[in-house]
C-alpha cells in the first residue's frame, strides 16, 4: 500500500484531508449497514458475558463492571468508549515506586478477559450508536490524542472516518507507544483510509480473528 501521502503542513484541520478517503459512497454506506447487522448479532454474545461477569466480579474483579474511557472519534470529537473493566481502581492498591502499575492493577479475571478480547465487547454499543465501526483506526485516549494532533501533522487525518474496534494498524503493527510509533500507526491508518475496500475489510477481519484465536498482543 502507498503510505506516502504528502502531508507536510503542521496542525492541518481534519477537513482538509477529505480527498484522502478512498472507496465509494456505496462502500461506506454498505459498511455502516454491515456494522449494524453484525453488532446486533454480536449482542447475543455480549449479554451472556455481561451476566457472567456480573456474577464473577464481586469475587475476582471487585468494582464496576463497565469502564468508560474518553476517546477521540471522527472529526477529532470526543466520545465515551465502553469496556469490561479488567483492572483494579488505582486507589485500591498499594505499590512501591518501582512497580509497573499497569501490570499490578490487572486482576486474574481481567487478564483472562483481555487475553480473550472479551473486554472490547461493550464497544458494540458504540458501534450501534454510530460512534465507532467494527473496522477502523483504533481510537486513542482523548487527552493523548490531542497531544498527537499537535505533534504529528498526519495524525488528524486518521479521524476522517469512524474509529474501529479493530483496525489495520492494530493487526499489522506492534503496540504503538510514543511519538515515533504513533506516527507509524497514523501512516498505517491512512493507508487503510486511502485504500478502503471490501477486500481490505475482509483482510483485517481475518487478521483480527487470528489475533483473537492465537491470543496475540494481549
Amino acid at each position: 500500500m502507498d503510505t506516502s501521502f504528502g502531508l507536510e503542513a503542521p496542525h492541518t484541520p481534519v477537513g482538509e484531508f477529505r480527498a484522502l478517503i478512498g472507496g465509494s459512497s456505496a462502500f461506506w454506506g454498505t459498511k455502516r449497514v454491515f456494522d449494524l447487522v453484525v453488532s446486533l448479532a454480536l449482542m447475543v454474545f455480549l449479554v451472556p458475558f455481561a451476566v457472567a461477569l456480573v456474577l464473577l466480579n464481586p469475587w475476582f474483579n471487585p468494582g464496576p463492571l463497565i469502564y468508560p474511557q474518553q476517546r477521540m472519534g471522527r472529526d477529532l470529537k470526543p466520545f465515551t468508549a465502553y469496556k469490561f473493566r479488567s483492572m483494579l481502581p488505582a486507589a485500591t492498591i498499594t505499590r512501591s515506586a518501582d512497580d509497573p502499575i499497569e501490570v499490578e492493577r490487572i486482576t486474574g479475571l481481567g487478564l483472562f478477559i483481555r487475553k480473550m478480547r472479551i473486554d472490547e465487547l461493550p464497544q458494540i454499543l458504540n458501534v450501534l450508536k454510530g460512534e465507532m465501526s467494527l473496522i477502523g483506526p483504533r481510537p486513542d485516549y482523548y487527552e493523548h490524542a490531542r497531544e498527537f494532533v499537535a505533534l504529528i501533522p498526519e495524525y488528524s487525518a486518521r479521524h476522517l472516518v469512524r474509529p474501529g474496534i479493530s483496525g489495520f494498524a492494530q493487526v499489522t503493527l506492534v503496540y504503538a507507544q510514543g511519538v515515533d510509533a504513533t506516527r507509524a500507526k497514523a501512516h498505517a491508518d491512512l493507508a487503510y483510509i486511502r485504500n478502503a475496500s471490501v477486500a481490505l475489510e475482509a483482510r483485517i477481519f481475518w487478521l483480527t480473528l487470528m489475533t483473537v484465536i492465537l491470543r496475540r498482543g494481549a
